[in-house]
């Protein structure tokens, strides 16, 4: 959930690492109190909808395409 991600940035002093499932990987961040995503290319997106429970797990809706180096 956005939060446990929130207190995850807060805990690793500003940015924290998260591996794709394609082996890549995001750094989360925050803006404000908007989490970011940048990927390994530069890109940044803001998550504009966060908590969206699914039945096989949790999305975040952001703003912009990320892309795998």
């Amino acid at each position: 959930m956005s939060d446990a991600i929130g207190k995850m940035i807060k805990d690793d002093g500003g940015e924290h690492k998260i591996k794709t499932v394609s082996g890549g990987t995001l750094v989360a961040m925050m803006k404000g109190d908007k989490i970011q995503l940048k990927d390994e290319n530069g890109g940044v997106a803001t998550v504009t909808i966060a908590n969206v429970k699914q039945s096989n797990g949790v999305i975040h809706v952001i703003d912009k395409v990320l892309l795998p180096k």
